[in-house]
């Protein structure tokens, strides 16, 4: 029998850099920490209490890096042999469930969530195996049509895919890979002229459906389905909708044009009552880990999102490849791949790729005993997820005959009974949502179950292939990016005050440095408060003349200068070594900037106001729409989209006129009354405000200078100059 790593089906290898960035990480640190005593031994008698402002920012700063720095001490990257699985289990390959979550037809076009659907069919992977499970959280009948349309559509792109190969296996995906390209083989081209036209049928057919806001009374007499729309009052108040389009058992309607049977396909939307809180889309996961317990029950459950097509057919393998390793597999309860998007330009204008969080901090959580569960584009184990504690007596059983028990059942049977599953009250008095099941109480449900398996002994992968697993769409728009960001921001910061905080529900259950990642993305939205304070405190006091920073040629400027240029450099080398662009780090930067003084800002305030029982935080869906075509000609050219007024906005205009007229007043002071000492201790700080206004041009451009439909609208300039104005006058004349 072969050992070691020519026997495992995966391969672990530590970051080959790990020495440079410890030397580094510690180097850094001891910097910051010259920069706190320089704080607290330098106490001046004017401007005490800004002083000692921007001694608590950086010194919070400095901890919340310690917790960044955490995350790349100890990175592993993964490396799979499907090859060896193939060899080895290719006659006893497990179930595997897929879970695909829409919750807006409007937001979520029922085309890209059946291309998603599509695509994870078209697994290379035996069909009998695979059941996929679109759950609908609006309950539309747009979105059912356009399912049932991809199940007759289904037939033909399966055996499609698998007789050429085809990558990636989205049909929409796939036609645009052809654009610039001609087969050569006659079969092919043949083939793919008619599963084309089939394609364009379809989509030509559920675009009138949603132009029309309805579907045609034709196509619903045609599928005794809808009628289970006749009871739909809205989207919050209908009864559970269920309904199996393609199973097994069902010899008339399972195969393919090949005579092959199709993977199974379930359309369901839950249960919704007014006087019921749904849980979101954590609600929705337990909903079908209920209802595809009862239909196909696989061990193993992809789980994601209607926006994250496949784009690899070999990513259900490169899982099991994990999941089934005979020395460490049994451990694992979850391998996490990571959301790649397909509509980035080269310099990533919004910073969508978070090609930090991506390319290096997922990579380090793993080397602490798993990633972090983020939502999307994961595979679990279904005993781990449905709150199995793991133990040292754990083993793999993947030839359960328990799975073929559940299909004995006819089909209209089991659509009733699994109807029941997805109920409003099956949930009353039971322990899903709290020990079962995706975890409730949180807007980042994701996170919070995943710190939720972690703590009960089982390990995550976190696996980045070389061919992306998943590709979506990233939003368009600053102001998306910036919802987004603030959802993020909201619910990593409440999971602090659930039962379920890292700080004292993970210690001593798991890893010291996992739970500094925790606590690295729980933190987030405070990040707002230092920032905030070094953006403006430093600018105003200019006005004054006033240094809160040392002389350039004082030895203590060396730790600030070394920190300046350490983080700068840093960054620099991952965003290119991830493959990034100067101008891409550049955009990085500015909306780091701009994510935690307006988003994360907004977050916190929204989790103080809910503290007093004033706000309710709701789940926002993110738009996955195609903008109209200035929009999409304004981000391909990569300038900043605003376009709409937006509290969001309004910070971020203040914030960046505040700098310019900071720096205008010292400009004129440095210059016009030639004060050369003045400008020598003030050096860092106008460097500073020089810097703000320098990565802020987007917005004076929006402000001022640009023309079209995407500046910032003319209210937004009046608020922001008055206010900006109003400030530096209330300081300058402030004693």
């Amino acid at each position: 029998m072969e050992s070691g790593e020519d026997y495992s089906l995966f391969e672990t290898r530590k970051d080959k850099g790990r020495h440079i960035r410890r030397i580094y990480a510690i180097s850094l640190f001891v910097a910051i920490c010259f920069i706190w005593a320089y704080r607290l031994s330098h106490i001046p008698a004017y401007g005490k209490w800004a002083w000692l402002g921007l001694f608590a920012a950086e010194l919070w700063s400095g901890f919340y890096w310690l917790f960044g720095q955490a995350l790349r001490w100890n990175m592993l990257f993964r490396k799979t042999f499907i090859n060896r699985l193939s060899e080895r289990y290719e006659n006893s390959l497990p179930r595997v469930d897929m879970f695909v979550f829409t919750a807006d037809p409007i937001i979520e076009p029922p085309m890209m969530v059946i291309n998603t659907v599509l695509s994870v069919m078209a697994y290379d992977y035996p069909a009998e195996k695979l059941s996929v499970y679109l759950s609908d959280d609006a309950g539309s009948d747009i979105t059912f049509y356009a399912l049932l349309e991809a199940s007759t559509f289904a037939k033909h792109w399966v055996p499609f895919c698998k007789r050429f190969k085809v990558e990636p296996r989205s049909p929409a995906a796939y036609f645009n890979t052809l654009v610039s390209t001609n087969s050569h083989d006659h079969n092919h081209a043949k083939d793919l002229d008619a599963i084309k036209k089939l394609y364009v049928d379809m989509k030509r057919r559920i675009e009138d459906a949603v132009k029309l806001g309805g579907v045609p009374s034709e196509a619903r007499s045609k599928h005794n389905g809808f009628s289970q729309w006749d009871s739909y009052y809205s989207r919050h108040d209908h009864d559970t909708i269920l309904q199996i389009l393609l199973h097994e058992r069902n010899p008339h309607n399972s195969k393919d044009v090949d005579g092959f049977v199709l993977p199974t396909l379930v359309y369901m939307a839950r249960e919704k009552r007014p006087q019921y809180h749904h849980n979101y889309k954590a609600g929705a996961i337990n909903s079908l880990l209920r209802v595809s317990s009862r239909i196909s029950n696989a061990k193993i459950i992809l789980i994601i999102d209607c926006d994250m097509y496949s784009n690899h057919s070999q990513s259900v393998r490169d899982a099991l490849c994990f999941f089934m390793d005979e020395e460490k597999g049994q451990e694992i309860a979850f391998v996490q791949f990571p959301q790649n998007f397909e509509n980035l330009g080269k310099n990533d204008l919004y910073g969508n790729a978070i090609s930090a969080t991506v390319e290096v901090e997922l990579h380090g959580a793993d080397g602490y005993g798993g990633p972090l569960f983020i939502g999307t584009c994961c595979f679990h184990r279904r005993d781990a997820l449905c709150g199995k504690k793991f133990n040292c007596q754990y083993k793999n059983e993947w030839n359960d005959e328990n799975e073929k028990e559940v299909v004995k059942a006819n089909l209209h049977e089991l659509e009733v009974e699994s109807k029941a599953l997805a109920s409003c009250s099956y949930e009353e008095n039971t322990l899903w949502g709290k020990e079962i099941g995706a975890i409730y109480g949180c807007l980042v449900e994701d996170v919070i179950t995943g710190l939720w398996i972690h703590s009960q002994g089982w390990k995550s992968i976190y696996y980045n292939p070389p061919r992306k697993a998943f590709f979506g769409i990233a939003p368009t728009n600053l102001l998306h990016t910036l919802v987004q960001q603030k959802r993020w921001g909201e619910g990593d910061f409440q999971i602090l005050f659930t039962e379920y905080s890292p700080t004292w529900y993970g210690e001593g259950k798991i890893n010291l440095g996992l739970l500094m990642g925790y606590w690295r993305f729980n933190y987030s939205a405070t990040t707002c408060l230092p920032i905030l304070y070094y953006s403006f405190i430093p600018s105003l006091y200019l006005l004054k003349a006033i240094p809160l920073f040392p002389k350039v040629l004082n030895r203590w400027f060396i730790p600030f200068a070394y920190v300046i240029l350490g983080e700068s450099s840093s960054t620099l080398i991952e965003g290119l070594i991830s493959g990034g662009t100067i101008k891409g780090w550049w955009n990085d930067l500015r909306m780091w900037l701009y994510i935690r003084t307006s988003a994360y800002l907004f977050a916190l305030i929204d989790i103080v106001w809910k503290f007093f029982g004033r706000s309710y935080s709701s789940f926002a869906v993110t738009t996955k729409i195609v903008e109209d075509d200035d929009v999409s000609q304004r981000y391909k050219n990569e300038v900043m989209e605003f376009g709409t007024s937006s509290p969001f906005f309004t910070v971020l205009a203040t914030l960046a006129l505040l700098h310019l007229f900071c720096l205008l007043a010292t400009i004129k002071e440095l210059v016009l009354c030639k004060v050369a000492l003045t400008g020598e201790k003030m050096a860092l700080q106008v460097l500073l405000c020089g810097f703000l206004v320098l990565i802020n041009f987007p917005i004076y451009q929006g402000l001022f200078l640009r023309k079209d439909k995407g500046r910032l609208p003319s209210s937004h300039t009046i608020k922001s100059t008055t206010l900006a104005l109003s400030a530096c006058i209330f300081f300058k004349i402030w004693n």
